[in-house]
Formats: structure tokens, sequence, C-alpha cells
């Protein structure tokens, strides 16, 4: 293999991006066949791997040079993200060749959040199709603003260069409404290596570089526009009196003796000791992994963001972002995510959704939900205050990912454009009568039972026995009944997914106010999805929750159908209707299942009662 030594060259990070069957893989292992980047070893096995499959002139089959999995190699699709370094006399790569399938559009992320170019390969026979569009609005979403257009697989058009034009008028129309101004196409084929490492004679009409010309002439590096950062990754005790705060420089740089600011909490304090793992520095830069030492004994912990004075990150609880859905499941507003940010991890919510890219025309349509792939403006609320930048101004400080809480899967991927301020100067008044005071008053503690299950399972029965027996024995309670809700508060929502959600999400927040009044409130709500009752039990933080399954089968609920609803949705008159045709998700470890097909309501009522008082709750 041949490997230019001496002093370090520039490294350009590239990922490959494209739709399924484009020819990324091949173009990719062209350049390394090529190039001679790649031991006699590899070449040997890759002429063994190549028998029985589609190959070029040489032989070989050049995408199992980065289709490693036996999935790939079976499917003929890339699925996992193939990182490969390389270098030539001029400078070091390394090459992400991200997946083309819509399935995988996950990986393709992963692959562009580090990247500085992206490599654009497009069959010359199908132009620009919309995977191709949405990995190329992905990749200047993410601040990549350097494109190589290859046009690939020009030997099955025959090298026409009309053809070439044509693409490249196409892409120029395209890429001008994302922003990206610097883009350069080249007419490739990876099969038989035109314009790949050498010119091509049958691409007469094409006069500009080739790849690795190309490759080699970028630009590399991404501008970052803020001052000192460092996300804290933990703080480290040792023998003595030694405290320091590890993390990743993430922007600027920072010398001994420099003021610096902790966020979000805004202390300041200055650099007494920079130290590393190969010994104390004067002076730490983007990039560098180091331990930070303070002159005074600050608070700071995982999470927290070591700025310069100089403008600091912003501080916030709500941001706005462009947010890219990777989950099968719909996002829907009011849903509360796991949200990872940097170092630090807080619970959030999408509040709002803007708009939704079409990314086909670039424009934006309204929605009230987002599906997989989909690309989208949105309004972010976290439950604390968090420090971040704008993602066009520090990549690491302005990105986050959205977890699920139920599966620990990374369901979204977002970059934030800016904070939203609204809520800065709104704080919470406290006052000297509070939530402990009104129970005492009450001789009763403030809880909320939360009564889910299908219509006509016995749920606002079962509440209102209760009601009725807590209120003989001089209790207070009250009922929150979904139809009451639906006549005053939610009237505005209607039966689809995305209202369910904020109509579960107004419920738990009036059950929280009337718990703090030091009431014991029974909300009766089918609310048929557990993410949302956990969302009710999020919301009600340190008040006493307990969910409780009214159980009963679809058929005897059906027969029972007090409010004729069933009888109207198998006539299609109540579409969305839980149980016909909408899904209802049954709790799986609720506090209380009361089954109303097999006892009466007083005797399941009579439950609920003593499950309060076994909680000291009357």
């Amino acid at each position: 293999m041949q490997r230019s030594r001496g002093a370090t060259k520039d490294l350009l990070r590239i990922v490959t991006c494209g739709s399924v069957d484009d020819g990324k893989s091949t173009l990719i292992g062209r350049l390394l066949f090529d190039g001679r980047l790649i031991t006699e070893d590899q070449v040997s096995q890759l002429r063994h791997d190549s028998r029985n499959r589609v190959v070029g002139p040489e032989g070989v089959d050049f995408s199992l040079l980065v289709d490693g999995l036996t999935a790939e190699r079976e499917q003929g699709i890339t699925i996992d993200v193939a990182y490969r370094f390389f270098e030539t006399a001029a400078r070091r790569f390394i090459v992400a060749d991200a997946p083309g399938h819509e399935q995988y559009l996950r990986n393709m992320v992963t692959a562009a959040s580090r990247a500085e170019l992206a490599l654009l390969v497009v069959d010359a026979r199908k132009g620009l199709l919309q995977q191709s569009r949405r990995h190329a609005s992905i990749a200047a979403m993410m601040g990549i603003r350097r494109v190589i257009l290859a046009v690939s697989k020009m030997d099955l058009v025959e090298f026409d260069g009309a053809r070439f034009a044509t693409m490249t008028d196409e892409l120029a129309a395209f890429t001008s409404a994302l922003g990206l101004a610097d883009v350069r196409p080249i007419p490739v084929s990876g099969l038989l290596g035109d314009n790949v490492f050498r010119r091509s004679e049958r691409t007469p009409w094409y006069t500009g570089p080739t790849l690795i010309e190309a490759l080699e002439a970028a630009g590399s590096g991404c501008a970052t526009a803020t001052g000192f950062r460092m996300p804290v990754q933990c703080t480290i005790r040792a023998e003595g009196d030694f405290r320091g705060h590890a993390g990743l420089v993430a922007g600027g740089a920072i010398s001994v003796g420099d003021e610096v600011v902790i966020c979000p909490s805004r202390a300041r304090s200055r650099v007494q000791r920079i130290v590393t793992f190969d010994g104390d520095l004067l002076r730490a830069l983007a990039g560098q992994s180091v331990t930070i030492c303070l002159a005074d004994a600050v608070d700071v912990s995982r999470g927290d963001v070591i700025s310069g004075v100089d403008a600091p990150p912003s501080i916030a609880d709500q941001f706005a972002a462009r947010l890219i859905w990777m989950d099968e499941e719909p996002l829907y507003p009011g849903r509360r995510y796991a949200l990872q940010l940097g170092t630090c991890s807080a619970n959030a919510s999408v509040t709002e959704i803007g708009h939704v890219v079409d990314v086909d025309t670039q424009s934006g349509r309204p929605a009230k939900l987002m599906r997989l792939n989909d690309i989208g403006s949105v309004k972010i609320a976290v439950d604390r205050h968090v420090a971040f930048d704008a993602y066009r101004d520090n990549r690491d400080t302005g990105c986050f990912i959205l977890v699920d809480h139920l599966s620990n899967r990374t369901i979204g991927a977002g970059m934030i454009e800016h904070a939203l301020r609204r809520g800065q100067n709104v704080h919470r008044q406290k006052f000297d009568v509070d939530r402990a005071v009104r129970a005492r008053l009450k001789a009763q503690k403030p809880a909320i039972a939360w009564f889910t299950g299908l219509s006509g399972a016995g749920k606002s029965t079962i509440a209102n026995l209760v009601e009725r027996g807590l209120t003989v024995e001089g209790r207070h309670c009250y009922i929150l009944d979904g139809d009451n809700l639906r006549l005053g508060v939610s009237k505005d929502l209607g039966f689809t997914p995305a209202d369910r959600v904020e109509n579960i999400r107004r419920a738990a927040e009036i059950a929280r106010l009337l718990a703090d009044a030091g009431l014991i409130v029974l909300v009766c709500l089918i609310s048929p999805f557990v993410r949302e009752r956990a969302m009710a039990r999020e919301i009600a933080a340190d008040i006493e929750f307990l969910e409780v399954f009214v159980d009963a089968p679809l058929a005897v609920c059906e027969a029972r159908d007090p409010k004729g609803l069933y009888k109207k949705a198998r006539a299609g008159m109540m579409p969305n209707f839980t149980g016909i045709d909408a899904p209802y998700e049954a709790p799986p470890r609720p506090d209380l299942t009361l089954d109303t097909s097999t006892a009466s309501a007083d005797a399941l009522a009579a439950q609920v009662v003593a499950e309060l008082r076994r909680r000291g709750l009357v």
C-alpha cells in the first residue's frame, strides 16, 4: 500500500449519500482500489469474495470493500455506516459510506453529523430521487456546505454529456434552495473507473477534475462562531484536594488564568490548571480532552458547559429546532421524550410543529404530527434550563437527540436554531398557604387516581362511587371526567392520536393543580397510550399517583354501550374510536386492576378506597 510519510496532513471527513443502489459503495471501493489504498491481502480477499458477482474488467466487486455485513452482501445494499480511512500524497481522508435505504436514515444522520463534505452519488439513469433529495437536505441541515455530485453509472447511459448536463442543472436548482453554494458535479463510473482516480477518455466533453482531485482540493473544517466551550463529562476527585472537571473542548481555546462562566448556573471562576494524561497544559484547543481545575469551589456537574465569559452559550428551557424524525411511531406534540444535548440529559417535549418539509420542493406544509423520515421545524420545551448554541455556530453544542423513554431507542435528531425567550421571565409564585397546609385542613393527603380503560368499562361509575363514599367520610374529592373535559377545556380537540395526547396532557396538568389544592382527584379518561399515562405520572411529580386499570373485554363494553358510541363507531360514524379502529394499550404494570366483568361496581370502588387507605392518603 502506498502511503506518504512526513508532516501531519490535513484531514477531510466525507459522508456519501444518495438513494439505494445508486452506486455509493462501488464508487468508494473503486477509489480505494485504483489509488492502491488497500493492501495486497485485501485485494486477494476481494477477488475471492467477488466470485459469482457482477464485476468490472478487473474481476472484482468493489462494493465489498465497504459493505462488510453479511446482510449487506446478501442483499446488495448498505445497512450500517462503513468508515474507511485512507490518505494520498496530498491529504488524509475519512469516508463514511452511509446507507441509502429509507429504513436506515438514522445511520446516514450519524455519518453526516461529523462530516465536512458530502459526496452525493446519483444514478445517471434515474436522476435525483426523493431519497437523494432527503439526504442532501439533511447534509445541508447538519452544516455541510461543500458537495461533490458524482453522477454515477455513466457507462449505462453511454457517457452521454447531455444527460450529465441535465443532471447538473437539476441539482443546481435543488441545492440553491438549500444554501449549498459549493457544488461540483463530476461524471463517473464506479464499475469502470472513469474520472475516479484517472481522467476518462470517454468523457472528452468534461474538463473538470477527477473525483480524487476534487477531494484533495476541497476545503476542510466547519467554522465555529462561538468562543470556548467544554461540556462537562464528569468531575474528578483525587488524592489531596484535587478537583477537576473533564470534557472534550468543543470550540475555541482556553488558557490558565482565563475567566470562565459555568452554564446554566452562570457561576464564574478562573482556570487554575489544565490537566491531561501527558501533563499540564498552558492552553487547550478545540478537539482536546482535558481536565480543568478552577480557582473557586463552584458547583459544576455533568451536563454543565464551561464557557469563556465573552459570548457565552444561550440558557433557556425552550428553543426552536430543525428535527429529523427516525421512528415508525409518529411524533405527537406534547408527548414526553428524553433529550440528550451533549453531556446533558433532560426530559423534553415538542410543543409545536411549525411545518414539515417537502423534500422535493423544500417548501413547508402544516402538520400535526411527524412520521418516519420527516424533516420539520419544531419548538421544544425542556424540564429545566440547559446551555446550548445555535447549530450553525457550534455543531457540538447545538445538536441533540430524542430518546424514547420506554424502549430507549433514538427516535429523533435535531439541530437548534435559536432560544425561545417567551418563558424566561415567568417564575413560579410561592404563597404562604401551600399544599401541605391545605392537606392538613382536609385531614387527608392529596393524590391523583387515574382510571383508564375502554369506553363502557365502568371508569366513571366506579369513580362516582369512590367520591360518594369518601365525601360521606368528610373527605374532599373531585372527578375529572373525559366527556366533561371535552365540553369545555378540550372542546377544540378531536380524537386523532395527536389530539388525544394533548387532551391527556391538559387533564394531567389540571389534575396536578387540583391535587395541589389538597384534593383527591379522580381522573376518568380512556387515555389509550402507555406513553401518555407515563407522562401524566411525570406531571404529577411528587404527588401520589395511582394508575387504576378498569378492565373489561371489548365484547362486554360493546354489549353495555351506555352512550351508543360503539354502535356509531361500527356504522362508521365515529372514526378513531378506541377499541374499534384505534388501539388501546393496556397498562403493563398498573397500581390496581379492577375487572368489571366479574365483580360489582360497589365492590371495586371499595378496593380503590382500601388502596387509598393502605397508602395513608385517607
